[in-house]
């Protein structure tokens, strides 16, 4: 395969042995199973560095909290604080270099063979971590991101822009510099902000009808579905470009970068949106490959295994998601393929393919994976593949059959979707066979993206005995526990977990933690520690923390609760079961109720011993009865047997494990400053609206139409306002007319139209990225962000009739269609009936400006004028052949381009369009052929000619549409 240049990530160091077998734990740690991980967001966890703090170009609302806060220090700093509270792998978000307006999550690559510096320091780099990591006996998962891009395309695929890190990060104009091979346009810096992202997106994905993205290294199909396999060719989001993983070089060369991160001596993969690529594409060009790739480099990690798993998102309770397709469920990754798909790896087999916007592409990896998408969809029970590798034969543990794992093991979505309530959550578990095997499933209750079914957007809702119940499950039942960073206090608990640039994060579920964890810990092993200081001694004191520190311990000294298969059979509990373990060395078996009495009869008979209590029993008729009482507590019988003892009691009674009653530990106070503002990173961003010398007092002139807008939020940029009725917009297209600076955070804006804007009206303000809800209209009205709050003196009764313009003059408004790359675009016209006056000046005329008519992007001109015969001659400010067109006859509302009248008829001021939505399809009524552009949520843009007369388009998915300026949900 082709060998990419410059993939260094720093040194690679040689870490000391893992130390996989430490005091707390009973059993070697073999597989990831023994391990319980801790997902901490880096920028938000801990700030071990201030000096590289900085802001996004889009986090407007974000004061005093720069999104980029913690950092590889401030990990390394807080591992202790993570052992201590007993877990032993730390998942982090990507570190791959990024850019976009808010990329502190490291979700949108610009460049994935590069860390991106803002993590490090100059004495703390990514290797630094990994080795601190590895000399606590710890593991690191690493978030990657293989199924697509940011907005701003990639270094080595389709270079735009580098990144300039001597010049203020938050700044996009400033930090983000055209990359010596870019593609795009030399007027680039000059286009409005939606048409650069076009531009952008038309280089990667085709959106403009022009085959830019000759080697296919994304996908240009426009259409998809979230439920069904035509998600695996979407760009999710508007800052998510999706990759062509069926592209051998697209793909070999996301391996190439990875492995790196493998050779440094990451433990393991967590894969970002792994549901939106085939399984066929993971088994054929991911899995085997990194696997080959970390069993090469295994004396990195300490011989253990590389452990991956993906996020198949699956907003469902059920297993097969939404009791739907099977292919787009979680558990069908965990399956090699059983079926022979025809596979090209040659890496240039996509070159000479001609693929435009809405299209897959005739290529026999695509045609591949088009038949997996029908060969598999549905639930038909002769697709479905099954394993008893999670369940018990009786009491007996057997040998688990692998032999058709894919090698990818998932995040159990299903289970996630429950965790309402422990019962719920633990109800998941009869269709385990479905998956190659559960027992190797990541939970979690919540996460950076979504918590449990019924308020799915906020961090975990329930009561705190309802997590400490959830918690109990995790640890004990089967699959790998993991725990989001704060849920051990509850933090942000019931706040959005995130709303982009429109919520600060500090508001949000992932607000910074710093301040909580302030303080030393001396950690001897797993939940084990002393000499605990500040916040962070008061952290781990919280209820829940020590609830987690104890179910830690319970967890490492039962290998049957960590690598054991179970069954629910002669349980009689509500939540209860049984597990076993064994190998060569080890025979572990455990009885296990939650929350309630149980009694399990079928069972081996022996000494058993309860890891809560203490209390032992001794079986002889195959009959065990637990008594347990307390929402969250739980008993666990572990039976003493020639290879493996019980270990007694472990740990002290606390709120939630206890004998008889309720445990109420000391909790250490807090120090008042938890949540700390950094007051000395500064955001430069856009350069601001100078505050006028004298500002203006909000006021309106009679007759005058307009409104005001006091921009508390602190938006960076020019505030536009964005006005519409239920035909049509008043403004221009979104993001609308630029407003009016009057002084003290105050803008005005003044609409210069001839029309009456009525009743029913909305506006949102806005600065191109962040933006108000949705307001009702109100002529004079003073908004923040809250909405309306009170008409300004002076505005009065529009009248019904607007004023007519001079009869003996025409408005005249013609446009011409930049195709052909001039810039600027000048407008000659002159009146050959009246002895060739000059009605714009002398050659070369006046300068068009840009506008968007129905969303497409056009230069146009206005003037009011008496013409007989006008003509006119676009050109480019200079003449001659190739800078100027022929002279052409003049038309009013028509468009041109450089060969003349275009064949769209001309644009009537009097026939506007009519759009709005019925039976689930995009309606257009129009008088004229006009070009419409339609705006969907992820950034997708969608040219369409429509006709005279009513066009319907049935083509779009449900959702959120911009069309020609109107707001339309289908």
């Amino acid at each position: 395969m082709k060998t990419f240049r410059n993939l260094a990530l720093g040194t690679l160091l040689l870490p000391a042995a893992l130390s996989l077998h430490g005091s707390t734990f009973v059993g070697d740690r073999t597989d990831f199973r023994d391990e319980t991980i801790y997902f901490a967001m880096t920028t938000r966890f801990y700030d071990g560095d201030p000096g590289n703090n900085t802001y996004c170009w889009d986090g407007v609302l974000n004061v005093n909290d720069p999104e980029w806060r913690g950092d590889f220090k401030g990990l390394i700093d807080k591992l202790d604080y993570i052992k201590a509270l007993g877990f032993t792998a730390v998942w982090i978000t990507p570190v791959v270099e990024n850019a976009s307006g808010l990329d502190y999550h490291g979700y949108h690559a610009i460049n994935f063979s590069k860390v991106d510096p803002r993590y490090e320091s100059d004495d703390c780099k990514f290797q630094d971590l990994i080795d601190a990591v590895h000399q606590r006996g710890m593991k690191l998962i690493l978030d990657i991101v293989l199924q697509h891009t940011g907005n701003f395309g990639e270094e080595y695929l389709c270079p735009m822009f580098s990144r300039d890190y001597t010049q203020p990060l938050d700044n996009i104009n400033k930090s983000m510099k055209l990359h010596d091979n870019t593609r795009l346009p030399a007027n680039y810096n000059s286009l409005p902000a939606n048409q650069q992202y076009g531009t952008r997106l038309a280089l990667m994905k085709n959106t403009d009808g022009k085959n830019h993205d000759v080697n296919n290294y994304w996908h240009h199909y426009a259409h998809f579905g979230w439920d069904d396999p035509s998600r695996w060719w979407g760009q999710i989001a508007g800052d998510c470009v999706d990759l062509n993983t069926e592209n051998p070089y697209v793909t070999n060369y996301l391996v190439d970068c990875y492995t790196k991160f493998i050779e440094m001596g990451v433990d393991g993969f967590r894969i970002d949106t792994a549901g939106h690529i085939s399984r066929l594409t993971f088994n054929k060009m991911f899995i085997p490959q990194l696997a080959e790739a970390a069993e090469k480099n295994k004396d990195k990690r300490g011989g253990t295994p590389f452990f991956m798993y993906g996020e198949v998102c699956a907003r469902s309770e059920e297993v097969i998601y939404r009791g739907e397709n099977y292919n787009c469920s979680p558990c069908y990754y965990t399956w090699k393929e059983n079926l022979d798909y025809a596979w090209d790896m040659d890496e240039h087999s996509w070159d000479n393919i001609v693929v435009m916007e809405g299209e897959k592409g005739n290529h026999t990896n695509a045609n591949s994976v088009n038949k997996q998408g029908e060969d598999d969809l549905g639930h038909s029970p002769s697709i479905l593949r099954k394993s008893d590798n999670a369940w018990l034969n009786g009491n007996d543990y057997h040998a688990p059959d692998h032999s058709q794992h894919s090698g990818l093991n998932v995040i159990d979505f299903p289970m996630h979707w429950r965790f309402s309530n422990a019962k719920n959550a633990f109800n998941a578990h009869n269709e385990d066979n479905l998956y190659n095997d559960a027992t190797y499933n990541v939970v979690y209750v919540d996460s950076h993206d979504y918590a449990p079914n019924g308020a799915d957007g906020q961090r975990f809702i329930g009561d705190r005995a309802t997590w400490a119940e959830n918690l109990s499950l995790m640890f004990t039942f089967r699959g790998i526990p993991c725990i989001y960073y704060g849920s051990e206090i509850e933090f942000r608990k019931g706040c959005p977990i995130d709303k982009g640039a429109v919520l600060a994060l500090n508001e949000s579920g992932r607000a910074y933690f710093g301040g909580y964890v302030e303080g030393d810990v001396t950690v001897s092993d797993f939940a084990e520690y002393s000499n605990a200081t500040g916040n962070l001694a008061a952290t781990l004191s919280h209820p829940l923390a020590m609830h987690i520190q104890r179910l830690n311990k319970i967890r490492a000294a039962v290998p049957a609760l960590r690598k054991g298969q179970y069954s629910t059979a002669g349980c009689s509990g509500g939540i209860s079961f049984k597990r076993r373990y064994t190998d060569a060395t080890t025979d572990s078996y455990v009885l296990v109720t939650i929350s309630g009495n149980a009694t399990f009869t079928g069972i081996p008979n022996g000494t058993y011993t309860d890891v809560v209590t203490g209390d032992t029993k001794t079986v002889t008729d195959g009959k065990l009865t637990a008594t347990c009482s307390g929402k969250g507590n739980l008993r666990a019988y572990v039976l003493s047997t020639d290879k493996t003892k019980a270990p007694g009691k472990i740990g002290d009674d606390g709120a939630y494990l206890y004998t008889g009653k309720s445990v109420t530990p000391e909790t250490k106070p807090y120090d008042g400053n938890q949540e700390p503002l950094d007051t000395t990173t500064k955001r430069d961003g856009t350069t601001p609206d100078p505050e006028p010398e004298n500002p203006v007092d909000p006021s309106m002139e009679k007759g005058e139409q307009g409104a005001f807008f006091e921009n508390t939020g602190h938006w960076g940029g020019t505030i536009n306002a964005y006005v519409w009725t239920s035909t049509g917009t008043v403004t221009a297209s979104w993001p609308g007319e630029p407003c009016t600076y009057l002084g003290n955070n105050i803008w005005k804006w003044h609409y210069s139209g001839d029309k009456r804007i009525p009743e029913g009206a909305g506006i949102i303000f806005n600065n191109g990225s962040a933006q108000t809800s949705d307001f009702s209209w109100v002529n004079g009205g003073f908004y923040t962000l809250d909405g309306y709050d009170h008409t300004v003196e002076g505005a009065g009764e529009i009248p019904e009739t607007p004023v007519t313009p001079d009869p003996d003059e025409t408005k005249w408004t013609i446009y011409f269609r930049g195709d052909n790359g001039w810039n600027p675009v000048c407008a000659y016209v002159w009146d050959s009936g009246d002895g060739d006056r000059q009605i714009l000046g002398a050659w070369p005329g006046t300068t068009m400006t840009t506008t968007d008519v129905n969303g497409v992007s056009m230069w146009t001109i206005s003037f009011t004028a008496s013409l007989k015969s006008p003509m006119v001659i676009f050109n480019n400010g200079n003449g001659g052949a190739g800078n100027q067109t022929a002279d052409l006859v003049l038309t009013n509302h028509t468009v041109y381009n450089a060969d003349g009248t275009s064949s769209i008829a001309a644009i009537s001021s009097e026939n506007p369009l009519k759009i709005y939505s019925a039976a689930g399809n995009l309606i257009i009524e129009s008088a004229t052929e006009m070009p419409v552009a339609i705006y969907s949520a992820d950034g997708t843009v969608r040219l369409v000619n429509v006709h005279p007369g009513v066009n319907v388009i049935d083509t779009l998915p449900h959702g959120f549409y911009i069309v020609a300026g109107t707001k339309i949900i289908l």
